[in-house]
C-alpha cells in the first residue's frame, strides 16, 4: 500500500489509508455496521414473533419463511440487471426503503396472506441489497475488492454479533412488545441505512464501446444467461457454498442427535466461528490478493472441507470429550473453509465477469447464495440422518467441486474479457535497405492501444 503522506515520509499508513475506497469505502462499513446489527435483532426472532405475535402455527411459520426466501431469490438477478442501467447509490436507497416497508408492513396485521407478502417483499429487497452492494464496492475499491471484502465481513460479524446479544436480551422477556422491539429496530436500520447511502458518492460505471462507420457507440451488455462457463461457475459456487448450511443447520442437530457432546456446544461453536471471522478474515485475505491467487486458494479450500467432514463423520464414534474435540476441530476447518470460499467467491465472481456487465453477472452469481438458503438446509437434515458416512460423502463432494472449479476458471481466466476494438491501420512501408532506422519512433496509437 502507497503511502498517502508526503514523498519519503516514514511515518506508518493510517488506518484510514488501509481500508481500500476511500471516504465511500468507509462509509460503506459503517452502512454494513448497521445493516447487519438490523440483521441480527430480527433473524433469531422472527419465527418466534410470527408464532407469539401473530399467533401462526409452527408449520405455518416454516411455510412462510420458505415461500417469501423463495420470492427473495429472484431479487438477485433482477437487481443486477437494472443496476447496469441507473446509479447505484439511487438504486441502494430504493431497495433500502423497501426493505424497510416490508417490515414495518408486518405490524399492521395478522392475516397469513398479508404478513406472506409482506416478508416477500423484505426478502426481495433483501437479496438485491446484497447484489447491488457488492457491486459498488467492486467498482469503488477496484483492484483491492478482496481485502475491502475481507474488512466488510469482519464489520458485519461484529455487528451480526451485537445484534443477535440485543436480540437474547428481548428472547429472555419474551413478550409481545420485546418482539415487536426487535421488528421496529430491524426496520429503522433499513432507514439509518438509506440515510448514510445518501451521502455516498456514485463510483465510476465501465462501459463497453465499439467502432461504427459512424464513430464510437455503445455495444449491447453481455448476457450471464448466455455465458456456459459462468453459469456453471455458478452452479458449482451453490455447492461450495453448503459450508452455511453445514454449519448452522447440520451441526446443531448432529449434536443432539448422533453424538455423546453436550447440546450446549452449539452456540459456544457459533461463537467460535464468529471470532475467527472477525479476527483471521482481513489476514487470509492478502493470499488471494489477486485473481491467480484466489484460484490457487481452491487447492486447500478442498483439504480444509475433507478435514472437517472426517473430523464430522469421527465425532459420533467417541465419548463426550472426544466427541467435543472432533467437533471442535470440524467447526474450526469449516470456519477456515467459509473464509478461503468468501475471497475465492468474491474475486472469482467479479473477475469472470465483463466489465460493462457487472450488475448482470453478480446478480446471476448472486442465485448461488440464494439457491444454498432455501437448499442447503434439506442437504444438511439429510445427512444428519444418514449418519457417518454421509458427511464424508459430503467432503468429497465439496472437495471434488473445488476441483472442478479451478479447471473450469482456468482457461476464462487467462483472456480478459474486454470490449471490441477497431481493426489496426496497416503497417507501414519499410524503409530502404541502405537507409538506417529510426532509433526512436514512436508507435502508433492505434497498433498499440490497449482495450
Amino acid at each position: 500500500m502507497r503511502d498517502v503522506g508526503s514523498p519519503g515520509s516514514q511515518e506508518p499508513i493510517s488506518a484510514r489509508a488501509r481500508i481500500p475506497g476511500g471516504p465511500d469505502g468507509r462509509r460503506m462499513l459503517w452502512i454494513a455496521l448497521v445493516d447487519k446489527t438490523g440483521t441480527g435483532l430480527w433473524a433469531g426472532a422472527a419465527a418466534l414473533y410470527f408464532t407469539t405475535v401473530s399467533g401462526l402455527g409452527i408449520a405455518e411459520v416454516g411455510l412462510l419463511l420458505s415461500l417469501s426466501g423463495a420470492v427473495g431469490i429472484a431479487g438477485s438477478p433482477l437487481a443486477g440487471r437494472i443496476a447496469d442501467r441507473v446509479p447505484l447509490t439511487r438504486l441502494l436507497v430504493a431497495l433500502q426503503l423497501l426493505r424497510a416497508l416490508g417490515a414495518l408492513a408486518l405490524f399492521t396485521t395478522d392475516a397469513y396472506g398479508l404478513l406472506l407478502l409482506y416478508s416477500a417483499v423484505g426478502s426481495l429487497g433483501d437479496r438485491a441489497a446484497s447484489v447491488v452492494t457488492k457491486l459498488y464496492a467492486a467498482r469503488v475499491t477496484g483492484p483491492d475488492r478482496v481485502r475491502y471484502q475481507a474488512v466488510n465481513r469482519t464489520v458485519s460479524n461484529i455487528g451480526f454479533s451485537l445484534g443477535g446479544l440485543a436480540a437474547a436480551a428481548a428472547l429472555a422477556v419474551g413478550t409481545a412488545a420485546a418482539y415487536r422491539s426487535l421488528l421496529l429496530g430491524d426496520a429503522l436500520s433499513y432507514l439509518a441505512v438509506a440515510a448514510l447511502t445518501l451521502r455516498c458518492g456514485e463510483p465510476a460505471a465501465p462501459s463497453r464501446v465499439v467502432a461504427s462507420s459512424d464513430g464510437v457507440v455503445p455495444a449491447p451488455p453481455t448476457s450471464p444467461w448466455r455465458d456456459r462457463t459462468y453459469l456453471l461457475y455458478t452452479a458449482s459456487d451453490t455447492v461450495l457454498s453448503l459450508h452455511d448450511s453445514v454449519f448452522r443447520v447440520g451441526i446443531p442437530l448432529w449434536i443432539v442427535h448422533a453424538t455423546a457432546a453436550p447440546e450446549g456446544l452449539a452456540p459456544l461453536l457459533m461463537v467460535v466461528n464468529s471470532g475467527l471471522v472477525v479476527f483471521c478474515q482481513v489476514p487470509l485475505a492478502r493470499f488471494g490478493a489477486t485473481t491467480a491467487a484466489a484460484r490457487n486458494l481452491l487447492r486447500p479450500l478442498a483439504g480444509t472441507f475433507l478435514v472437517s467432514a472426517l473430523a464430522l463423520a469421527a465425532s459420533a464414534a467417541g465419548g463426550p470429550w472426544a466427541a467435543v474435540t472432533a467437533l471442535t476441530v470440524a467447526a474450526v476447518t469449516l470456519t477456515f473453509a467459509e473464509m478461503l470460499h468468501a475471497v475465492v467467491s468474491w474475486e472469482l465472481s467479479v473477475a469472470l465477469a465483463p466489465a460493462e456487465a457487472q450488475g448482470a453477472y453478480l446478480g446471476v452469481h448472486g442465485l448461488a447464495q440464494s439457491a444454498q438458503r432455501s437448499g442447503g438446509p434439506l442437504a444438511a437434515t439429510a445427512a444428519v440422518a444418514a449418519g457417518p458416512a454421509a458427511w464424508l460423502a459430503v467432503g468429497v463432494l465439496l472437495a471434488a467441486t473445488c476441483w472442478g472449479q479451478r479447471r473450469l476458471v482456468r482457461d476464462r481466466l487467462t483472456v480478459p474479457v474486454t470490449a471490441a476494438e477497431p481493426a489496426p491501420e496497416p503497417a507501414a512501408e519499410p524503409e530502404p535497405a541502405a537507409e538506417p532506422a529510426p532509433t526512436a519512433e514512436p508507435a502508433s496509437p492505434t497498433r498499440n492501444r490497449r482495450p
